[in-house]
């Protein structure tokens, strides 16, 4: 199995924590590097600045409502840029707003994904997106 770079782009340290803890339950390693608004998240995929040396991922889990640039524009940015657009964008966000969910597939969100409520839950989602995207679906290589 092929070890998988994901970016999370969160803005609830909690969140991250519990993401990052979700995965290393899957018993697979995968290196998840996470930034905190949408300007960072631009940042590192066109990997300026402190992330000059940044290795693109192989999978994004993107939140909706993040400061300085929110979710919705990171998408359209990312989806409209040939250099990023291969990449699989998950939202994972708190919003079950039709409108968000409209936007966010308008904008070409490869799937949209309400953050549950509970722990346990949370868990079994973050072991489905590993199990389907990690693992089952053939994911572009970063050399396109």
């Amino acid at each position: 199995m092929k070890r998988r770079n994901i970016l999370l782009v969160e803005d609830n340290l909690a969140h991250v924590r519990l993401i990052r803890e979700a995965f290393k339950e899957s018993q697979l390693v995968h290196e998840t590097v996470a930034v905190k608004d949408g300007v960072e998240a631009l940042e590192y995929l066109r990997q300026q600045g402190k992330y000059a040396c940044a290795k693109l991922p192989d999978a994004i889990l993107l939140d909706l409502n993040l400061p300085r640039k929110d979710g919705r524009e990171v998408l359209a940015e990312l989806k409209s840029d040939p250099n990023l657009q291969h990449i699989p964008v998950l939202v994972l966000t708190t919003s079950n707003n039709e409108r968000d969910i409209r936007e966010s597939y308008k904008l070409h969100a490869n799937c949209y994904i309400q953050k549950p409520q509970n722990l346990h839950q949370l868990f079994s989602v973050v072991d489905i997106i590993q199990k389907f995207w990690m693992e089952t679906v053939t994911l572009p290589s970063e050399s396109i």
